[in-house]
């Protein structure tokens, strides 16, 4: 997921995405370091509070 990468471009925490999105502080980390598996609802909660659609959110980065 993009979710650090767009959360980062706000200048967000994840405290600030938690609380403009309605997602547990929790679940933003343990998605971030790919600890859990993002449910459908999580995901569009997550896009809107970023701006983005959810597909974008759940685009891979390539890293290489």
């Amino acid at each position: 997921m993009r979710l650090r990468k767009l959360r980062k471009e706000h200048a967000w925490s994840q405290r600030d995405l938690a609380r403009e999105s309605g997602v547990a502080q929790d679940t933003i980390t343990r998605l971030e370091t790919r600890q859990r598996e993002a449910q459908p609802r999580t995901v569009r909660r997550l896009a809107e509070a970023l701006g983005v659609e959810p597909r974008d959110l759940m685009k891979v980065e390539n890293n290489g």
